[in-house]
Formats: C-alpha cells, structure tokens, sequence
C-alpha cells in the first residue's frame, strides 16, 4: 500500500479547500439565509432581486464570515477584491476605489470589496473606505471579531447593515466533517471516520468550522501515516485492496495536543468570560466560577488580571458581609504575583471558591457610590466649624475646632454630635444587610445612629 499522500501536507489545507461555492452549501447562520434576506439578495444572481447595501460580518472566528462573502461573489457575479486589514493600508483601499469607479464607469460591473479583520483598520484607514462606501463604487462586506460599536466608526456603521454570525452548532460541525471526509475536494472518502473520533473533533471545535476541519485534517494524516507503517507487506505483492484506515479518537487526540479555546484576550470572547467568572462568583455558583477560571486559565489569559478581578469581586460584590473575602483575594494576587503559573493557578482557585460560597453584600460599594453621586451633584456643604482643623494659627480665633467632642473621653466610645454638612444633614449612604457578618455591623450601627442622635 502506498503512502496516502493527499492527506499530508503540501496543499491547499482542508479548510479552504471544503469552503463552500454557494450560500446553499452554508452550514449554519439560518437566520440570516432566510429568503429575502440582506444576504440572499445581494447574492441573487438573476439581479431581480439584488442590491448593493454593504453589511459588516460580526462573529467569532471560525462561523463563516470570508465564506458568506465569497459566496456572494460568486452567486451574484459580481467583481471580488479581498484585502486584509493586517497588511492593507490607506493607498490599498484608494487603489481599490479607483479601480471599482473604472469598472463601473466602462464596463457596469460592480465590485464586492471584502475587508476582513476591519478592526485593525485604524481610523484614518476606515475613512477611507467612506467615499466609495457612500457612493456605491464597492458593496463592502467587511468581517470582524470584535464589538463593530467600538471598533467601526460611527459613519462606516451608518452607512452599512450590521449582521451577526453565531457560533455554528454541533450538527452544523458534524455535517461539514461529514462532508469534508467524503468530497472529492476533501479527504475523498481516503479514510473511515469514527464515531468517537467524530465526536472528538465536534467538541474540539467548540463552533468554529475552521479549527473542526484543520484538526480533521491533521488527525486523518496521523491514521494515514500509521496505517501505512503497520502495512502487511505481502498483502501488497498480492495485489490486494487495503481498505481505508480509520481515524480514531486516538488519532484525533494524537493530532491534537487539547482543545485550543476560542478566547482572544484582545476582543469580546475576554470580556465575555471575564463577565460570566464575575456574575457566577456574584451569584454563589462555584461550579460556573471555576469553569471560568479554568477556560481563562487554559487560554493564556493574564493571572495577574484574574487575581484583580478577584479584589475587585470581594470588595464589590461581598463586602462587609465577610471582611476575610478581601483579605484572601488580595493574598492571591500577591501568591500569584510570588509563585507565578501554573501554580498560581491554585491560590486563584481557592480566592474563587471562597468568594464564590461566601456570603455577599453590595451595601459598602452602593454607599460610596451614592456619596460620590451627590457631590457631582453639588450636594455637598461646608465642613461644621467644630470639626474643622484648629492646629494652624489663628484657626481658635476664627472658631476651628471650637464644641468639638472627643469620642474618647466618653464610656460608649461615641458621642452625639454633628458630622455631616448642615445640607446633608440625616443623609443616609451605608444600608448594611442582615446577611453573613453585615449582620453584626448593622445592629452595632443601628445603637450608633441612636446615641449620635440620627436612629
């Protein structure tokens, strides 16, 4: 049996080669392929229907964005110009418009102008794409990652259709592995797929088309491989057929080392996750918390950004309901700060299962957030004289420091007298819960506001 070849490298890779011709081999996007749809219309090629609105492609990597662009191209006929905005600059994109007037202006072809990545696209770069957008010398489709709120300019959003790509699903992922490994543009049938196998690379993939169809590709190189050097010898002087190898789960995890998580620490997949640890932390899901952790963890993300994270929660969203939750949080930034990764791993873990289980109060953060909400607001008033600095000279004379009541002096520790601004006079900030220490606090500060007068 010879070597089978076609599976190893030195081609075109699997995934661009499976990469559909027609929005009718799409997997996946259904709602935005629905009949009438932007997309379907502007790839209409009989032109009854079509127009000539760009749209901006926002989703994660991997759920078809270049795919539904080419297939545009080439369902409606139209002129196709790709340019990245990794390696593009401001004279490309001119160079392009030109070229797209021309065409329009001699021969009454419209042109398609596929940017991807135009996130990367400064500010300067993305105004440059604005005459030919408005006037309709190219149909922009432009692809990107990242929120187009922060990262499009407002006139480009403005002057585009904004669609949104979702995570393609796990029958969506099975059907093109399926296809990949029978279709003469992919493996051709040259192996035999395992169910567990199959099973493996759908859940590697976690929604993205490319990485499902890359891990196939260099798993089916592995079983080719290792089929071709178990071969009986004599069976090949015989003549006789080999059947295709299987690829196996083995071959799957062989080919790939673990599952490489769709988190860009730069765009939304960071904030999402990051979201997602805080809010389970804050809703006392342990579970959800540590699965967080461990996705950011295993994606490269920055420990130190973690264990920030983690003060922040303790404070925030804990509080006075258990002081010790802070005292931990920040001894975990300064163990990972010391010990470094993977071990840092350990104490982050631990702040984020004490944080999780802990008991939790926001009265500490609404506080000073409603002090600060009445200053901005002016509400605010000259400190009472008897509490103003008398060390300075002449401050007795001008009344400084003059009633001042030294809480020391009495059996209670506590004294009744005035603390706030005359204006803010009864203003209450800290609301303490009755949950986990807060409790203590808010019966030893309802006998406070009591002697202070202000119960």
């Amino acid at each position: 049996m010879t070597p089978a070849s076609p599976l190893l490298g030195g081609q075109t890779p699997l995934a661009v080669r499976m990469r559909p011709t027609s929005l009718d081999e799409v997997a996946g996007q259904q709602h935005l392929l629905r009949p009438g749809s932007p997309i379907v219309t502007l790839a209409d090629p009989s032109g009854k229907t079509a127009s000539s609105v760009s749209m901006i492609l926002w989703g994660p990597p991997g759920t078809g964005k270049t795919t539904l662009a080419q297939a545009i191209a080439r369902s409606s006929g139209r002129r196709f110009v790709e340019l990245s905005a990794v390696t593009a600059g401001v004279k490309d994109v001119r160079e392009v418009m030109q070229e797209a007037l021309t065409q329009r202006d001699l021969y009454g072809q419209s042109t398609i102008l596929f940017l991807d990545e135009i996130h990367r696209f400064t500010k300067a770069q993305q105004d440059a794409l604005l005459p030919g957008v408005e006037n309709g010398w190219v149909i922009l489709i432009a692809a990107t990652t990242e929120n187009p709120s922060f990262s499009v300019i407002s006139p480009l959003l403005s002057r585009s259709l904004l669609l949104t790509l979702q995570p393609l699903t796990d029958d969506d992922i099975g059907l093109l592995i399926d296809r990949a490994v029978g279709d003469a543009r992919g493996l051709n049938g040259r192996v035999v797929l395992d169910p567990s196998a199959r099973a493996a690379l759908i859940r590697l993939a976690s929604g993205d088309a490319r990485r499902a169809l890359t891990g196939l590709e260099a798993a089916a190189s592995v079983a080719a491989t290792a089929d071709h050097e178990e071969d009986d010898p004599d069976r090949e002087e015989d003549g006789e057929q080999d059947a295709p190898p299987v690829l196996t789960e083995d071959d799957v995890a062989q080919a790939v080392d673990r599952a490489l998580l769709r988190y860009d620490r730069q765009g939304d997949e960071h904030y999402d996750v990051i979201s997602a640890f805080i809010k389970s932390i804050r809703g006392s899901d342990v579970d959800a918390a540590v699965h967080y952790l461990a996705r950011m963890i295993e994606a490269g993300e920055d420990p130190r950004f973690i264990a920030r994270r983690l003060v922040i929660s303790a404070s925030e969203d804990i509080g006075l309901a258990d002081p010790q939750a802070l005292v931990i949080a920040v001894a975990a930034a300064d163990a990972v700060a010391f010990i470094g990764m993977p071990e840092g791993r350990i104490p982050l873990a631990e702040a984020t299962v004490y944080l999780a289980t802990t008991a939790k109060s926001n009265a500490a953060y609404l506080a000073v957030d409603a002090a600060i909400a009445d200053i901005r607001a002016g509400g605010f008033g000259r400190v009472p004289v008897h509490l103003r600095d008398a060390h300075y000279p002449g401050a007795k004379r001008l009344g400084h420091g003059k009633g001042y009541r030294y809480p020391h002096d009495h059996e209670a520790g506590i004294v009744a007298q005035q603390y706030l601004p005359d204006e803010l006079r009864g203003r209450r900030y800290y609301r303490p819960k009755a949950l986990g220490a807060e409790r203590d606090v808010q019966a030893r500060l309802e006998r406070i506001r009591r002697i202070l007068g202000d119960g």
